[in-house]
């Protein structure tokens, strides 16, 4: 695509985010790898292309095997403790803060928007900054224990009752968060438009969302390098790096000139 032309939809994506009453952004693996974290699913680099689910990353594995689930996931929470925010995630909390977007419904675990600056994040697939024991169902914020974790390989332990932590985000075969889901439901059925965000929209349910919002009217616009299923019902499309597009549509949304300040 030229730069001609991806200039012209930038534009045109900024007049439906300065129009719209409710924007809400969903967001996928696909923002962070710009930050360094691997997605799961991509040819060549996904994570289950190294390793099986079932294996490493159900919770009938954890139970069993907690430890094997430790090995997998200590690269894993590395990676995401040194990654820092970039450009995209900071183009959207500066939009979040002047109110032409609700909110962000992610499917990350790596708490980057909200270092960003997001204080609106429904995060669907829950997070590492608690967990529960698998025991007596203490919770507690593990921030120490995940850095003991990274650096010494001290896998979190209660220490009320000696069992093994799970940090919070969801494994296969475990319900997602009730609240969460109930609210981000919420947020896409009120919305007027959906950005969907490095997402191929694969996962169930998150990929079925942006469905409620269209049907009834909404407007869809699509930032991801793939493409996704409902790309032939989105109003605007960028197969293009995220952090070359988002940043410069919020800047053109945020352009006080082309905005009528």
């Amino acid at each position: 695509m030229t730069l001609e032309r991806i200039t012209s939809k930038i534009v045109q994506a900024s007049n439906l985010m300065r129009t719209a009453e409710s924007t809400v952004a969903l967001t996928g693996a696909g923002i962070s790898t710009p930050s360094g974290i691997p997605d799961f699913r991509s040819a060549g680099s996904g994570l289950w292309e190294l390793f099986n689910p079932m294996e490493v990353a159900s919770l009938t594995a954890f139970r069993y095997n907690p430890e094997k689930f430790f090995e997998w996931a200590r690269p894993l929470a590395t990676t995401i403790l040194n990654a820092q925010p970039n450009s995209a995630h900071l183009a959207l909390a500066q939009l979040e803060k002047a109110g032409y977007l609700k909110g962000i419904i992610t499917q990350n675990i790596d708490n980057l928007h909200f270092r960003a600056g997001s204080q609106r994040v429904l995060e669907i697939h829950g997070h590492l900054r608690n967990a529960t024991c698998i025991n007596c169902f203490r919770k507690v914020q593990i921030t120490s224990q995940m850095e003991d974790f990274v650096h010494k390989e001290i896998i979190p332990r209660c220490e009320s009752c000696g069992g093994i932590f799970k940090p919070d985000f969801v494994l296969f075969g475990e319900q997602l968060p009730f609240e969460v889901v109930k609210e981000a439901r919420k947020w896409i059925q009120s919305s007027t438009l959906i950005l969907v965000l490095g997402s191929s929209l694969e996962v169930i349910p998150v990929a079925y969302y942006p469905i409620d919002a269209l049907n009834a009217g909404a407007r869809l616009i699509i930032i991801n390098n793939e493409q996704t299923y409902l790309d032939e019902r989105a109003d605007i499309i960028f197969h293009e790096d995220i952090e070359d597009i988002l940043p410069k549509l919020a800047a053109e949304v945020l352009d006080e000139r082309t905005n009528g300040g």
